[in-house]
């Protein structure tokens, strides 16, 4: 047994206090709590403390630094669960003190995975041009089960994501205006499959979208990328130059009969 001889407060931060024991030698120093823990236990000059309260005191003790050190963690924006304790992992709190911190947390409504996941896929609605694959995936990347990340999900209705698909496309079609009509929809497909798209949306999106090129267009990004590769193979016998000409050209996405014409086009050019 071991009697409190002594409790002071701390000069730097005065809601922890400094314990003193006297085990029947003279007082010394023992541990320091937090104001709470002090309450909780009723600490006071004279108690009397055996082995046991001590492991329990100190036990409370450090729940309460954790408590504290996930308070600052959520202080900047909502976390799920396993990013609290991936922090608290980070930040070398033992691990049989986590279940009792996430506890208390949950208790106070600090943290709440339901409220949390909405929260994020509403956000990233506002914010992003992700789809729902992706958000899916951020989701169960941070700790939350399917069934939450499903109903979660329902906020983003087929309509959003529709219109933000199209303006995806927007934003992609000045980017790949030298491609080919077929290559352009290949593009366009492949980076809302990216984003997270599923394949309805993206049928959708592309059928309301405008993205088919005219005669004009068609021929002017063949003409680009035909003077290329006649560059690269004019050296070529008759035969062998446009066999190489056509197969690159289709490869780029353009149809077999524009490709043609191309290629006769740059014969009359060259007579």
């Amino acid at each position: 047994m071991a009697i409190i001889a002594k409790i002071t407060t701390q000069k730097k931060n005065t809601e922890r206090f400094n314990i003193f024991l006297d085990h029947g030698k003279g007082e010394e120093y023992a541990f320091s709590v937090d104001q709470d823990i002090l309450v909780s236990f009723q600490l006071k000059k004279g108690m009397e403390l055996d082995e046991l309260d001590i492991s329990e005191i100190q036990f409370e003790d450090e729940v309460k630094k954790a408590f504290n050190l996930a308070l600052n963690f959520l202080s900047y924006r909502m976390r799920s669960t396993k990013e609290v304790i991936d922090y608290l992992k980070k930040k070398e709190v033992d691990e049989p003190i986590i279940p009792d911190v996430i506890h208390k947390l949950a208790d106070y409504k600090y943290i709440n995975d339901e409220e949390f996941a909405k929260a994020y896929v509403q956000t990233q609605i506002n914010t992003t041009t992700k789809g729902p694959e992706v958000i899916k995936q951020e989701l169960f990347e941070k700790g939350i089960g399917q069934d939450l990340q499903l109903k979660s999900l329902d906020l983003f209705t087929m309509d959003e994501q529709v219109k933000k698909a199209i303006k995806l496309i927007s934003k992609t079609i000045p980017k790949n205006n030298k491609a080919s009509e077929r290559q352009t929809k290949q593009k366009i497909e492949q980076t809302l499959q990216r984003k997270g798209y599923s394949w309805d949306v993206i049928q959708i999106a592309m059928e309301e979208a405008s993205i088919e090129k005219d005669t004009d267009e068609e021929w002017g990004a063949l003409e680009h990328h035909g003077m290329k590769a006649h560059r690269k193979y004019e050296k070529l016998d008759g035969w062998e130059y446009e066999q190489k000409m056509k197969q690159a050209l289709f490869r780029k996405g353009f149809d077999l009969d524009m490709i043609e014409k191309f290629i006769t086009h740059i014969k009359d050019g060259a007579n």
